[in-house]
Order: structure tokens, then C-alpha cells, then sequence
């Protein structure tokens, strides 16, 4: 009898400690992705790695971003990329080439083309809205990756102009982080998978470290974005995101 009412007691108490992640909407997970991995400004320091089909290329650069409508990079090494600068203001990207000393303005079809070579567009590097913005979410299923228990959401544009006009992507239920993403064409044609590791707590918000995108329609292991340093919210100048610091 004592044994029963252990089991019928640890039935009550189960669900109600999960109760509070379980009844969470998909609208509301992805509320907490965007909080968890968006902020007002950043500094970020990082290497991309481009993992070719006969060689490997490490780019290393610092960018700041302000919002979601304004971006600066600096390419720093190797030696000949160094010195090559991106402005992003609103919808339109401009990019500074120092062996040449123009600025090229792209725009349309043309940001579609790859970031020097690695399995990223300009595209993927103007989008910088929230997800909440453009996309409709709804929980598809559960699945376990790296041994954290993951909900599935696939996300549906709600604009026109989405990069990609579905999603799918694997949340850490404890952290809010993705770890998994499937890119999807208007067609419904795999595009990009995406995988995340090394999530770490970082001004106690979970950001992952390394980012590993593979275009699907190219050959080789996909390119790695590592965050060497990242700071969230900080001052930057307003001088940063004028097209005068391109040539600066």
C-alpha cells in the first residue's frame, strides 16, 4: 500500500515540475530565442574557417552591429583580405576593397553570392531581425542532440523578403539556444544546414561559440564561424556605420 501511493504521488509531482516548459507555446520559445541570443549592440571577434574541397582558409575579422539595420566589418587577416570592409544601413550593403580602393554597392540577386569563398551569402549577413518578426512557429516534434533534449519548431515566413522562407530548427529546452537548423527554399528545397556547439553563458545569456553552415549544393565540410570575443550592449560610435569608414 505504502509503495502504491509512492507511485500514484510521484505521478502528481512530475508533471507539475515540467508543467512550466511543457505548456510553453512555440510563439513563446522562439520569444526566449530571440531574448536569449539578440541584443541592442555588439562587438564580436571572430575567425571563419572555409572548409574547401582541396584546402582549408581562416578569415579573421572584428564586426559591430547596431539593432538589426546597421553592421560594420573589418576584415583583419590574412594578409590579402586584410583591409577589405562591409557597411550594411538598412537594406543596403556596400563593400570597400583595398587592392582595388572602390567601394561596390550590391544589391538584389547579387547578395546571394558567397562571403569570399565560404558557405555564407550576404545575404545570410544582412539578416539580422529577430525571428519573431518574420516567422510564424509551430512545435513539430522532440528529439534529443548531444544529449540536450531539443524541441523542433518549424518556422513559416510571414514577409516577403525572408531570406529563407522556412525553417527548421532544433531549441535546447533549457537554454533557449538552437543547436540544429534546416534552411528551406520557397519550393520547399533544402538549402543550408546549420549546427551549433560550443554554447557557453556569456553576460548571462547561452550563445554558441562555433557555428557550422553547409550549403547543400556545394561540395566540402561547410564553413565554421567562431566567436573568438563578443561583447553584448555596448557604446559604438556613431562614425563606425558611415560609409567615410570604409576608407578609413
Amino acid at each position: 500500500m505504502r509503495n502504491n501511493m509512492k507511485i500514484w504521488l510521484l505521478t502528481l509531482i512530475i508533471p507539475f515540475n515540467l508543467m512550466g516548459q511543457s505548456q510553453l507555446t512555440a510563439d513563446e520559445i522562439l520569444q526566449k530565442v530571440d531574448e536569449n541570443i539578440s541584443s541592442n549592440s555588439t562587438i564580436t571577434e571572430s575567425k571563419m574557417v572555409i572548409h574547401g574541397r582541396r584546402n582549408t582558409r581562416e578569415i579573421v575579422s572584428k564586426g559591430y552591429a547596431e539593432g538589426n539595420e546597421k553592421a560594420f566589418t573589418e576584415y583583419l587577416a590574412p594578409e590579402r583580405e586584410k583591409g577589405t570592409k562591409m557597411l550594411k544601413l538598412e537594406d543596403k550593403l556596400w563593400i570597400y576593397n583595398p587592392s582595388t580602393d572602390r567601394t561596390i554597392q550590391l544589391s538584389g540577386h547579387m547578395l546571394r553570392q558567397s562571403v569570399m569563398g565560404s558557405d555564407l551569402s550576404y545575404e545570410d549577413l544582412m539578416e539580422d531581425r529577430q525571428l519573431t518578426d518574420i516567422y510564424d512557429a509551430q512545435i513539430t516534434g522532440e528529439e534529443v542532440i548531444d544529449n540536450r533534449k531539443c524541441w523542433i519548431l518549424e518556422l513559416n515566413a510571414t514577409v516577403e523578403d525572408a531570406s529563407y522562407q522556412k525553417r527548421k530548427t532544433w531549441i535546447d529546452q533549457e537554454r533557449f539556444v538552437p543547436l540544429k537548423e534546416e534552411l528551406y527554399a520557397k519550393s520547399g528545397q533544402l538549402l543550408k544546414q546549420i549546427t551549433m556547439k560550443n554554447v557557453e553563458k556569456i553576460a548571462g545569456r547561452w550563445y554558441p561559440k562555433n557555428v557550422n553552415y553547409k550549403d547543400v549544393l556545394k561540395e566540402g565540410e561547410g564553413t565554421d564561424f567562431i566567436v573568438l570575443d563578443i561583447q553584448f550592449n555596448p557604446e559604438i560610435p556613431d562614425y563606425i556605420f558611415n560609409k567615410a569608414s570604409l576608407k578609413r
